[in-house]
């Protein structure tokens, strides 16, 4: 018999799709993706913010998002049954929030996994028997302001060494094992080198599968030693702001992985959401749907080829090296000097939110992998 698995990307219920929530028209949230994850033995999705009351944000850079406790029942409709928390807003509003989150979902049969109340919560897997297969979820992510170190709540951190002892000892309590990993440049259609080493990786350590969002674009997949990894999903449902209701932020996929037999396809599911004329999801059909072909094979070629994978990466670190310098340095050397000295004062060119900002540049990976490369190598 054949188990069907679905994952998708960010979920975050806001905007039009909110007022779609409080009206009870839970169909318009998922609109012609709703036969796919109704009929999966397992579908899943990146719950990409709390689903709480609480009205107070985290300090940290970027903004800070939460969904109505309503939204766990259109989840609920839409026959998801496991949702990932391992991403860089389930902290958006403190402990309270990710309590919440927690709490709504166990009150809904709504499974978790990838954060929790302390590091071993956060850590432990999504095991589930269907059809007589075990399945294993593990999930991950970078560390922004989310992640947990200990024993505060948080999300279950990207750590290369206790991710690969995580994937090695479930593998062997599973038939199926799957990675999701939430990380990766933020509209950047590629998987940066880190990320492409770190998801291989985990194939090798033992994954069945890798699958990664957060980049709010869709990117290529490609089989590493047999191993599909897709590096970059884009949005499942997320409706932002108008500037982001056209282009790759409206463009996804969802992946349909079939089991049987110890075998293990897919099916990838594109489609649009988020549009401006229509906030519900679209699935590509002829013309749009041949243009998404082209442009997976052209980024699957990419990530497969490391000549054009290098030439793209420095393409793209020549746009940022500007941005991410500017915001380092104050470059005048007597500016530097008077600061030394306390004859300037500091707080003239640095503020608790410039702190903040610094902060997730060393502590984020990808922020720290392209500050690295901008300021460690001579852009061709």
């Amino acid at each position: 018999m054949e188990t069907k698995v679905i994952i998708t990307g960010d979920f975050c219920p806001i905007n039009r799709n909110e007022k779609f929530i409080q009206d009870n028209l839970f169909d318009s949230v998922f609109g012609e993706f709703l036969p796919y994850t109704k009929s999966a033995d397992l579908a899943i999705t990146n719950l990409e913010c709390a689903l709480t009351e609480t009205n107070n944000p985290i300090e940290k850079t970027g903004p800070c998002i939460k969904a109505p406790l309503k939204s766990i029942e259109a989840l609920k409709f839409g026959g998801i049954n496991l949702v990932t928390l391992a991403n860089n807003h389930i902290m958006d509003y403190g402990s309270e929030g990710l309590k919440s989150t927690l709490k709504v979902c166990k009150k809904s049969e709504i499974a978790t996994v990838g954060a929790g109340e302390n590091l071993i919560q956060a850590r432990k897997p999504f095991i589930t028997t269907i059809n007589s297969l075990k399945i294993g979820v593990l999930n991950f992510a970078e560390n922004e302001f989310c992640t947990t170190s200990g024993e505060e709540h948080g999300a279950n951190p990207l750590n290369p060494v206790a991710n690969y002892y995580d994937i090695k000892a479930i593998k062997k309590q599973v038939d199926y094992l799957f990675v999701i990993v939430h990380g990766g440049r933020e509209h950047y259609q590629l998987p940066t080198p880190r990320v492409r080493e770190n998801l291989r990786f985990f194939a090798d350590a033992g994954a069945d599968a890798v699958v990664s969002h957060h980049t709010h674009c869709y990117s290529g997949y490609e089989f590493h030693n047999k191993k599909p990894i897709f590096y970059g999903l884009g949005n499942f449902v997320f409706d932002y702001k108008k500037k982001y209701q056209k282009g790759t932020w409206t463009e996804g996929y969802g992946v349909q992985f079939n089991l049987n037999n110890g075998t293990l396809e897919f099916e990838i599911i594109p489609y649009y959401q988020g549009r401006k004329n229509k906030s519900t999801l679209v699935l590509m059909k002829n013309k749009e749907l041949n243009s998404f072909n082209i442009k997976l094979e052209e980024l699957n070629k990419i990530i497969s080829n490391d000549t054009l994978f290098n030439q793209a990466w420095n393409d793209y670190l020549i746009t940022q090296k500007d941005s991410y310098k500017a915001l380092l340095f104050i470059q005048n050397t007597y500016l530097r000097k008077l600061m030394a000295l306390n004859i300037l004062p500091k707080f003239y060119f640095h503020s608790k939110s410039h702190k903040t900002m610094l902060l997730n540049l060393f502590k984020c990976e990808t922020h720290r992998e392209i500050m690295t490369a901008t300021l460690n190598k001579k852009i061709k």
